[in-house]
């Protein structure tokens, strides 16, 4: 069996968040076949060409893309995206906040006050960059997003503002120097921004960072150097018993940071 966690527009499309698939050795493509046949009539269109697919955690487009084999016991995680143009948009409703990531171009030049402009022309939006070193999946962002929105909820931020505690728990510190010199953006490496707010605003600072995006959003495979980066150990990956044991290990830490 194959567990299929649905979330967003393809949540709305299946009438439903999750899906048992009693299937072995299919191919994504042949799973969203399936899904396309069993979508209910008189709900949204389920379009499989704008889904980021994730196999326990690990982006398909790691993989083997559409072609990835799917196994029992395989937990099969969709969210659909947006399309806009030079690349995909990908919006995701956590905890009832609207969120965009972003992923940057390298190419371009930026210097210290580019977070700050981007701030003051957007003065209603939470938003952060995130250098994609450090970033091992959209499920990994959504992860840590929560947390933090979880702790400005509760009081309980690591910082005055939500975008500096966001930062804080990507680094896995209490520092906040620390935190922007480790995870923060800088020259020439892509980064992620990550915007929360309404929609209509959300959608004018998209049209403002257009010309710099990167063609691809999905992060390049961070798993050597995040493992190496954060000192978990072989003992410690075999220690619990998960689909994506890095990413929650990582996020475990970030969830148990305090002032």
């Amino acid at each position: 069996m194959i567990t299929i966690k649905l979330v967003g527009g393809a949540k709305k499309s299946l009438s439903t968040d999750k899906l048992i698939v009693d299937e072995d050795n299919i191919s994504i493509q042949q799973l969203l076949n399936h899904l396309l046949k069993i979508k209910p009539k008189n709900t949204p269109d389920f379009d499989t060409n704008n889904l980021l697919v994730a196999v326990n955690g690990v982006d398909s487009s790691a993989l083997e893309g559409k072609s990835t084999k799917l196994h029992s016991n395989d937990i099969v995680s969709i969210i659909p995206v947006i399309h806009g143009g030079l690349t995909d948009r990908i919006k995701l409703k956590i905890s009832n906040s609207l969120v965009e990531i972003i992923k940057i171009s390298s190419l371009n030049k930026f210097d210290e006050n580019f977070l700050h402009d981007m701030r003051k022309k957007f003065p209603t939006l939470v938003i952060q960059g995130v250098s994609s070193n450090y970033i091992l999946s959209i499920f990994h962002i959504k992860k840590i997003i929560a947390i933090s929105l979880k702790a400005k909820k509760n009081q309980t931020l690591l910082a005055k503002k939500l975008e500096t505690d966001i930062l804080m728990r990507f680094a896995s510190t209490t520092q906040i120097s620390k935190a922007i010199e480790t995870v923060g953006i800088k020259p020439g490496i892509e980064f992620f921004i990550i915007a929360i707010g309404r929609e209509s605003i959300l959608d004018k600072l998209h049209s403002k960072l257009k010309p710099l995006l990167n063609s691809k959003n999905v992060s390049k495979d961070n798993h050597p150097f995040l493992k190496k980066h954060f000192k978990i150990s072989q003992k410690q990956m075999n220690a619990i018993s998960s689909r994506s044991t890095l990413e929650d290990l990582i996020v475990e830490r970030a969830a148990i940071l305090i002032r």
